[in-house]
């Protein structure tokens, strides 16, 4: 016992002090919001939405932009672009309220998450019970939801926690492209959830069905099916940016970062 004190004590605090202070640091591998140099781009030069495996690169009356909803986050574009047009930045901050704001444009603010209203942060803002369904994920949103109950973000102290049955959720967090053989699991998880209730997807395959878009056996994401009150871009999400979600959409942080 002494000798497990003393490890303890060595090892010190491990949880990180997020939202207080800096961020921690992040891997270098790792890719966050997009930033787009429209300037930069040769008119007629397409090879950035030409490699994207999943059409989330467009080019319309306001110029370039990037779709998040449907970004794998893989690095194609950037590694293929030859003047930098696409860089993949290390801000974690990524989760919006509407599906719109998660279209990156050149020279425009990213417009994460809003706060809740007031009636219903009042109702969850210091108790957020999640109820979590893999709609036909693989494995790796899941696995980054699952982390977020570790020491090291222990979303506990926030007052968020996971629970094993919707009858005692606030809300619903959906994972996966939606398969079909998982639709009427995904409805009557939310029907069985108590109003008022919420529905967060997490991964570019929520959102929008990700590598799985357009098959028939799957529904292309969430958003057809139930209202969301918070998209997650992602591929997996990070579980910062999960979090960072989270607590913006509990009025926990300031809109702007």
């Amino acid at each position: 016992m002494l000798n497990i004190i003393r490890e303890r004590l060595r090892q010190g605090r491990r949880t990180i002090s997020y939202p207080a202070g800096d961020p921690p640091a992040l891997s270098d591998r790792f890719r966050g919001l997009p930033v787009l140099k429209d300037e930069a781009c040769p008119e007629g030069c397409k090879v950035c939405a030409e490699v994207c495996p999943t059409q989330a690169i467009g080019f319309d009356d306001q110029g370039l932009n990037l779709d998040l909803g449907r970004c794998l986050f893989c690095g194609a574009c950037e590694e293929t672009c030859p003047n930098g047009v696409i860089r993949f930045s290390s801000d974690h901050r990524m989760a919006v309220t509407r599906r719109e704001d998660l279209v990156v444009r050149p020279e425009r603010s990213y417009s994460l998450a809003s706060p809740l209203e007031a009636r219903e942060r009042s109702l969850f803002g210091r108790s957020l019970k999640l109820r979590q369904v893999c709609a036909g994920g693989d494995g790796s949103c899941e696995a980054d939801l699952n982390v977020l109950g570790t020491v090291v973000f222990d979303i506990g102290r926030f007052g968020i926690q996971f629970v094993a049955s919707p009858r005692h959720a606030d809300a619903l967090v959906v994972t996966g492209p939606i398969t079909r053989n998982m639709v009427l699991a995904v409805n009557k998880t939310y029907e069985a959830t108590p109003a008022p209730k919420l529905v967060i997807a997490v991964g570019v395959d929520a959102l929008s069905g990700g590598v799985f878009r357009g098959h028939p056996e799957t529904c292309d994401g969430l958003q057809n099916m139930l209202p969301i009150a918070l998209f997650i871009p992602g591929n997996p999400p990070h579980p910062l940016t999960i979090l960072d979600g989270l607590l913006r959409l509990l009025g926990r942080l300031k809109r702007e970062g």
